[in-house]
């Protein structure tokens, strides 16, 4: 839809009349808009997709209600009036599109209401039915979905589809979408050539089966070794804190760069061999990614090997590019091949490694990087619940790890094996950015704590977790924010509200001026681009405070996190 000439033309339209069509949305309230199916809405407030959303009118109707809100809307004009409309409510704003819903899809969230109003007729029958299906993918279990269609004449400049909604029913009862209502009704803005149909769907069960899946491999799964839980910690914890990695994704396979899995694998096997020489298998035979190179790592730290970190000592970083080269193929070798869907003999994922010649120069681990040792390939709903699951999905994997490797030699005390599976970057690092923020207090222009806006010249001063370090380990630079002490110890290990960002905007967006302007430049956002969603090496500055709004949003929906509301 986004490439055809019915689609540029409505978005021209829009755009071209969007104030006069900003003032027609307003005129009705939400209440008065969908007050046929409110009866139907969710006791409990989650997480909410508006496809469409216009002006904002339901978007922040619905933040006032306890929601967060992932607002849809490629029309640009009348985006940013959405946006200023709902400024200071949790609301992110997302330019996509159906049917496809691209960047949406790429969150790899749930959610527990998507509401779809006045957006169906600017769909094609066969965008309809893909429409649907996509839809029917981001919905959580017992999620609704509220579906508005507009029936009657329009100028062509928007060029409207008929819908039959006949076929919109028979496409729900194939996706096991469980019908609540549906009715016709007369245009609230008395128009009377125009009449509006209503769907409203549940989704009754999770029936993807990706956590049952996760389940047997992590426990009942034979294992010659470790490998297997070596990779699904990998594949978990790149969910969870790298989504940038990922190259491509279908509604079957996310694929991401193998060096990625690589590098994460060799961090999670460091200090099982290196400091604490604990068996991964039985017997006394080795470990085909543990050559020499891998046992050169010992000379560096857990926070040289991140992504985004740049070796300039030729030797070094060629032993750095080599270890992570046998790792990837010893992923694709072993778990990856003999990791198997129960009861068959079908991979579960898939990879290609890409002959990569290594020369002594100097190297960045950037994503282009990482990216040059091949691809790797997990199933969609697997990776999707790695994402949003990760902080039960990764304890449970620790747990059995410690088990095996309690099996393979009975002597090893079960707490030292936990703490030897600890991740290795799991301390939380204000080192660089303090360093920064003492430069930076060297200059007499006025340095302000991002979240009482006091001059840090006159204060003490602390490093701040704009995400909370005991929730989400980041010690990325964008994450580290210069604040008073007093505003560090308020927030503790609280997730700041969306009205408590948003007044903080323009002194972190001040403070990555300064960083985008300095030496950490390229660190700075190539971390961004890894660690925060739709986020890349080359987005403005206010492109990544939109994603980290979108972050902040899934460690809401994910961890169910408690929110500061501030210095008061």
């Amino acid at each position: 839809m986004a490439n055809s000439q019915p689609f540029i033309a409505s978005m021209r339209f829009y755009d071209d009349h969007a104030d006069r069509l900003f003032d027609q949305y307003q005129s009705l309230s939400f209440e008065n808009a969908h007050g046929e199916w409110l009866h139907q809405f969710p006791e409990q407030a989650g997480l909410a997709l508006d496809v469409g959303a216009g002006s904002g009118r339901d978007a922040k109707a619905l933040a006032e209600r306890g929601w967060q809100v992932m607002a849809v809307e490629p029309a640009e004009k009348l985006r940013t009036l959405g946006q200023k409309y709902t400024h200071e409510r949790d609301v992110s704003w997302i330019d996509d599109t159906l049917p496809a819903l691209n960047c949406i899809r790429q969150l790899s969230q749930r959610f527990q209401l998507i509401l779809v109003s006045a957006v169906w007729m600017h769909l094609s029958p066969t965008e309809q039915q893909r429409a649907l299906r996509v839809l029917s993918s981001l919905l959580a279990p017992g999620g609704l979905m509220v579906i508005t269609c507009r029936e009657g004449p329009d100028s062509n400049e928007r060029q409207f589809h008929s819908v039959n909604m006949s076929m919109l029913d028979s496409w729900a009862r194939d996706l096991a979408l469980l019908p609540l209502q549906a009715s016709q009704s007369g245009d609230q803005l008395g128009r009377q050539s125009v009449a509006w149909h209503l769907r409203v769907f549940r989704l009754p069960d999770d029936g993807t089966g990706a956590l049952p899946s996760l389940r047997h491999i992590i426990v009942n799964d034979d294992k010659a070794s470790s490998y297997k839980l070596g990779l699904l910690r990998t594949l978990t914890r790149l969910a969870d804190s790298a989504p940038g990695i990922v190259i491509s994704r279908t509604e079957e396979w996310v694929t991401v760069t193998l060096g990625a899995v690589g590098l994460f694998w060799i961090k999670l096997y460091r200090p099982l061999l290196i400091e604490r020489d604990v068996r991964q298998s039985p017997g006394e035979k080795g470990y085909g990614f543990a050559k020499d190179d891998f046992y050169r790592l010992k000379q560096l730290s857990p926070h040289d090997l991140r992504i985004g970190s740049a070796f300039y000592d030729p030797q070094c970083a060629a032993t750095v590019m080599r270890a992570i080269r046998d790792a990837c193929q010893t992923v694709l070798k072993m778990p990856a091949h003999f990791t198997t869907w129960p009861g068959s003999q079908r991979p579960v994922f898939d990879g290609s490694y890409h002959g990569l010649r290594i020369r002594e120069q100097a190297v960045r681990l950037d994503s282009a990087t990482l990216a040059s040792f091949g691809t790797f390939r997990i199933p969609t709903s697997l990776w999707d619940s790695m994402s949003r699951y990760a902080c039960w999905i990764e304890p449970a994997i620790v747990h059995e790890w410690a088990q095996l490797m309690q099996r393979y030699d009975a002597t090893y005390d079960i707490g030292t094996l936990h703490l030897a599976l600890q991740w290795q970057e799991s301390r939380c690092d204000t080192q660089q950015a303090r360093q920064l923020v003492t430069q930076r207090l060297h200059e007499p222009a006025p340095l302000s704590c991002v979240w009482s806006h006091n001059d840090l010249h006159r204060q003490n001063y602390a490093i701040d977790h704009c995400f909370p370090w005991s929730r989400w380990n980041n010690n990325d630079l964008w994450n580290l924010l210069p604040a008073t002490a007093k505003a560090n110890q308020s927030k503790s290990d609280r997730l700041p509200a969306a009205q408590v960002m948003q007044k903080a905007k323009q002194d972190i967006m001040h403070w990555w001026q300064y960083l985008d302007a300095s030496t950490v430049c390229q660190q700075f956002r190539d971390e961004a681009a890894v660690a925060l969603p739709l986020a890349t090496p080359t987005s403005s500055l206010d492109g990544i405070f939109n994603s980290a709004l979108l972050q902040r949003q899934r460690l809401k929906a994910n961890q169910q996190l408690a929110e500061w509301m501030g210095v008061h």
